[in-house]
């Protein structure tokens, strides 16, 4: 019995496809084969029932594998802290990122982090706020990144990361004189929304009290997943969407004149990463924490006035 037997009983269990478990594992199927059938034979067990399709883990199969996580999650602990120890940033970490952050802070910040720390092995997904939560709690994350304050985060320990203003984007001259936007100036029936379930939608719709726009045609059902889709769509076939602040580097030059502030106070999103409870790789994520906030508070011009801003909630 060995370590890399048990990760292959876990990728099994959680594919419950063998090809697909041993491509996880990067692997051929022959020898995750073998050698989940070498410990079966070891243990005189049967973990897997093979004539189900997917496959099925036998109940006594279920007790193994939560008995193999536990021995993997200490054997992880036990490099951790070893990398600790010799103060070296290094180990595993699964991170979740709701899509309107992960767009602006992936590609450069993450990157740049991984980059820096090769030893640090890091996996990223996008995913909404509710599902960061749920893997959170079941331990599928060790952390997520999203807009706070939320009331479901609240038991969670946060770091705070960043403010970021949420903008105007406009394919039509809405600004007045003063150069500001109110909220009851901007036609609802123009407005395009991301999809149901996406923080950002609800925090523009708290702050205008907006539904979804008139522009799309009748028998077209379209929900966007992203702020570059909502982009597009305003470039293409007109209308008003919201656009938070780490956005407008992205920009052309062009679509920046499409741009507008709303009028004080300013609304802003507050953006946290969270963590189920302090962990070995706390040095990781403390790490992370600080190296986001130093290089997007760079690129933010949230050195104002905080009595010129208000918070809006995700909720």
């Amino acid at each position: 019995m060995n370590i890399q037997q048990l990760e292959y009983l876990i990728a099994v269990d959680k594919y419950k496809h063998f090809g697909k478990a041993a491509q996880s594992c990067f692997i051929t199927q022959p020898t995750l084969s073998a050698m989940i059938h070498k410990f079966e034979e070891e243990l005189d067990v049967k973990i897997f029932d093979r004539t189900t399709h997917p496959i099925r883990t036998t109940d006594v199969g279920i007790h193994i594998i939560e008995e193999a996580k536990q021995v993997i999650s200490s054997v992880n602990e036990l490099k951790n802290k070893a990398s600790l120890l010799n103060n070296i940033l290094a180990g595993k970490l699964n991170l979740g990122i709701i899509p309107t952050v992960s767009s602006f802070i992936l590609p450069s910040e993450i990157f740049s982090f991984v980059q820096e720390n090769p030893k640090i092995e890091l996996t990223v997904k996008e995913m909404t706020t509710e599902n960061i939560i749920k893997a959170l709690k079941s331990g599928e994350l060790d952390a997520g990144i999203i807009s706070t304050p939320y009331d479901a985060a609240a038991d969670f320990y946060q770091d705070f990361l960043f403010n970021e203003e949420l903008m105007i984007y406009s394919s039509e001259k809405i600004l007045k004189d003063d150069s500001f936007v109110v909220p009851e100036e901007i036609d609802t029936n123009k407005v395009w929304l991301l999809e149901e379930g996406n923080c950002l939608k609800t925090q523009f719709e708290n702050i205008c009290h907006l539904k979804e726009n008139e522009l799309k045609p009748k028998n077209l059902d379209f929900m966007a997943s992203n702020i570059n889709t909502l982009i597009q769509m305003v470039d293409t076939v007109g209308g008003i969407t919201v656009l938070p602040e780490l956005a407008l580097p992205q920009l052309s030059g062009a679509q920046k004149e499409k741009v507008s502030r709303f009028r004080k106070p300013f609304p802003f999103r507050e953006i946290s990463l969270l963590y189920y409870k302090p962990t070995y790789k706390q040095k990781i994520l403390s790490e992370m924490a600080v190296y986001i906030k130093d290089s997007v508070a760079a690129k933010l011009n949230f050195n104002k006035n905080p009595a010129d801003f208000v918070s809006v909630k995700p909720q």
